[in-house]
């Protein structure tokens, strides 16, 4: 795999450009092009130490990480992508399901010269973490995952859920849909996406935050393809179902927020790892890194300490 130089990334959801990131940031991190193959993907470097790779979550970009990332470049050679599909990665019509999703992190972990690296994912990040883990187990020393189900090894909530489990997840099956997500939501993005952090917030995220998120899905291209992930649930409930048949045996953190899924994400992993320790947020539902990034910092900090070392 080569690095491509071609051009630097500029702009809105740059390095450069993003808005209000923490004071010296621009000093220890930097944006840059990897093409591997296919896919030319943004990444978000900085910092010294052995590899740490920062997995997002819909509908977010590297961006989710930042406050963390600071305090983590001090011990760690931080990694932080836009996945295919968002922000200023590529965004080809497929291969959206995490076999191959993982597979672009790993070509990426390749071309920046990483062979062994800490994996932290949040959201549809622990989706492709646990792709990762499962799909290329020498490559990863340890796991961190925060704040989903995981399809195909979660048992699936029921059609007729209650009120509050169907406003917890009935963007599922809104993002898979074929285009009428797509007509519904464009020139609605502030009110559909809008909604997903105000409700998903138990310390609301900061107006330029949400703001920031919501602008780059006003592009028609950029709206489709946050949905992709989505649209391949079928191959990944597949995937995760032969997955499972082998369980993990690297050590794994499982991160829930207090007013979100709590002891659920440790109960998740356990159906298909060994090593799982559980860490429920207090004061924090769903953006654990933006919500509560203090304890986001310790509790990684703490759980890569034996890779650190």
């Amino acid at each position: 795999m080569s690095s491509s130089a071609a051009t630097t990334p500029e702009g809105p959801g740059s390095v450069s450009g993003v808005p209000h990131l923490p004071e010296g940031f621009t000093g220890t991190f930097t944006s840059r092009y990897v093409d591997t193959g296919d896919l030319r993907q943004h990444v978000v470097t900085g910092g010294q130490g052995p590899p740490l790779l920062l997995v997002h979550g819909w509908p977010q970009t590297w961006y989710a990480w930042r406050l963390v990332m600071p305090a983590l470049a001090r011990d760690f050679s931080v990694v932080a992508p836009d996945q295919r599909g968002t922000g200023l990665s590529g965004r080809p019509e497929g291969g959206y399901d995490t076999g191959t999703l993982a597979a672009d992190l790993v070509a990426l972990m390749d071309a920046l010269g990483h062979r062994r690296f800490a994996v932290a994912g949040h959201d549809t990040g622990m989706w492709i973490g646990y792709a990762l883990a499962a799909d290329h187990p020498g490559r990863i020393a340890r796991l961190a995952v925060a704040e989903t189900p995981l399809p195909g090894v979660s048992p699936s909530p029921p059609l007729f859920a209650n009120a509050h489990l169907n406003n917890a997840l009935w963007h599922f099956a809104f993002n898979r849909l074929a285009e009428v997500n797509d007509q519904l939501a464009t020139g609605r993005e502030e009110i559909y996406f809008g909604w997903q952090f105000a409700t998903k917030a138990a310390r609301k995220l900061p107006e330029y935050a949400v703001r920031y998120y919501v602008d780059t899905l006003t592009d028609p291209e950029a709206l489709h393809a946050s949905f992709a992930i989505y649209r391949a649930l079928d191959a990944t409930i597949a995937q995760n179902q032969r997955r499972k048949e082998r369980r993990l045996t690297l050590p794994i953190l499982a991160i829930g927020g207090q007013y979100s899924l709590g002891e659920q994400i440790a109960d998740t992993m356990k159906l298909a790892a060994d090593d799982v320790q559980a860490l429920v947020v207090p004061g924090c539902a769903h953006w654990v890194a933006e919500e509560t990034p203090e304890e986001t910092l310790a509790a990684l900090t703490a759980f890569l300490a034996p890779y650190r070392g």
